[in-house]
């Protein structure tokens, strides 16, 4: 899932808002936008007891949100939930705001189970007109999308396309996603990142603890003030975390036992867990040698709007200084291992110059064990960049051997080079 960096983007969700359509928002253009030649009205969420219709003319004043969504999608399934939950939130505090579902689903039966969820508008699954002309109108080019409309002309009030990434970033705080609104939430977020701490980012009114190697055991958090700390968001559901759990694991155990030989610093990771149940994450965390947050804890939630954490696994490095270091520690793990350690820029830097180096020495082409094409080396300048690895199926950047024949890429350290092309006969 994309990641931002707050500084370099501070700005861009606000330029979102104003380079929208300043077009008038009226209930006429809503009716224009929603209805059909033979229907004024949309649907009502499921739940509903009474009429299963409401007028589109009824959408006056409100801020609507198109959402674009479907049910045989996870991303759009996992948003669905989040969507719900800062929906109810508004509704309880009154606020005039109303979401039109718009459907991607392949049948009328995804259409309703997915529906079943859903507490507010859709579009009738068979006008197959409307939702078309929809996805033109807002150039729709991936799900799940939710544009947000205001009830009136004013410029900085414009069309809204990014509103995924602010209800994941912001939840219903966001709302009236207007210019200012978004312009005060990201003070608010940069004033908060530069007076970041560890105490502030773990700890909460009722917990000043996280929990040690047993979920009986509390650890103070002041403990690990001076140490760089990664925030392990996981789940032991997800399978491409439970894949990068022993490695991560691995790592954490090398750069444990280095950083003892050396002495004065120190290494520790909390797990911020995303499981279901309490046995989950009982079984789960009992895996691990590091310290966790206690299920369900409300931390957790905010932690993840705080870091804009959209996809698992996902690894945040906090600095000695309780600063963010890196919101790419996944990444930095499966490049350099424990090498990449303390995850700083400069480290990040050295470590690229030395791949670099390396990399002159490499063959410029190769059979891989694992494939039936040549491989030819690759960099970011010569047709590279960041990958999927198709042999340890890890994150990838710079470097790699690349099929110019079908794009099957891997990792320089997982090439396993055959003794020659002529062993790829008969294979």
């Amino acid at each position: 899932m994309k990641e931002m960096n707050l500084d370099d983007n501070s700005n861009s969700l606000v330029q979102t808002v104003t380079n929208g359509d300043s077009e008038k928002i009226s209930t006429s253009r809503f009716s224009s936008l929603l209805a059909s030649k033979d229907r004024d009205y949309l649907l009502c969420s499921r739940e509903a007891e009474a009429d299963q219709q409401v007028k589109i003319s009824d959408l006056e004043g409100k801020v609507i949100g198109i959402y674009f969504s479907a049910n045989w999608y996870p991303p759009c399934r996992n948003f669905n939930q989040v969507m719900i939950d800062v929906y109810e939130q508004l509704k309880s505090n009154g606020s005039n705001f109303e979401i039109v579902f718009v459907s991607s689903d392949e049948d009328l039966d995804a259409f309703n189970s997915y529906r079943e969820s859903m507490p507010w508008l859709s579009v009738p699954f068979s006008d197959l007109e409307t939702k078309k002309a929809l996805n033109r109108k807002f150039e729709v080019e991936g799900i799940p999308c939710l544009v947000i409309l205001q009830p009136d002309d004013n410029k900085d009030r414009a069309t809204l396309y990014d509103g995924v990434e602010l209800i994941y970033r912001y939840g219903f705080e966001a709302f009236p996603f207007t210019k200012e609104k978004l312009e005060e939430l990201q003070r608010e977020e940069r004033m908060k990142h530069e007076s970041q701490t560890v105490n502030k980012l773990l700890t909460n009114p009722e917990r000043d603890y996280i929990l040690g190697q047993t979920t009986t055991k509390e650890v103070p958090v002041d403990s690990l003030i001076g140490k760089t700390v990664g925030l392990y968001f996981s789940a032991q559901w997800c399978f491409p975390c439970v894949k990068f759990t022993p490695k991560l694991i691995s790592i954490y155990q090398k750069i444990k036992q280095t950083l003892k030989e050396k002495s004065g610093e120190d290494f520790e990771i909390v797990f911020v867990s995303n499981d279901r149940d309490q046995s989950s994450f009982d079984s789960y965390f009992g895996t691990m040698p590091w310290l966790a947050l206690p299920f369900g804890d409300p931390t957790i939630r905010s932690l993840a709007k705080y870091f804009d954490v959209q996809g698992i696994p996902c690894l945040i490095i906090i600095g000695p200084d309780g600063k963010t270091v890196t919101k790419q520690g996944r990444s930095l793990i499966n490049l350099y291992q424990e090498n990449a350690y303390p995850f700083t820029d400069a480290k990040v830097e050295l470590l690229e110059k030395e791949v670099e180096e390396a990399a002159k020495s490499l063959p410029r082409s190769e059979y891989h064990a694992g494939h039936r094409h040549e491989l030819t080396l690759v960099s970011e300048g010569t047709g590279g960049g960041p990958f999927i690895c198709c042999d340890c199926d890890e994150q990838g950047f710079g470097w790699a051997y690349q099929c110019l024949e079908c794009g099957y890429e891997v990792h320089p350290r997982c090439m396993r080079a055959l003794p020659s092309a002529g062993s790829i006969e008969g294979r």
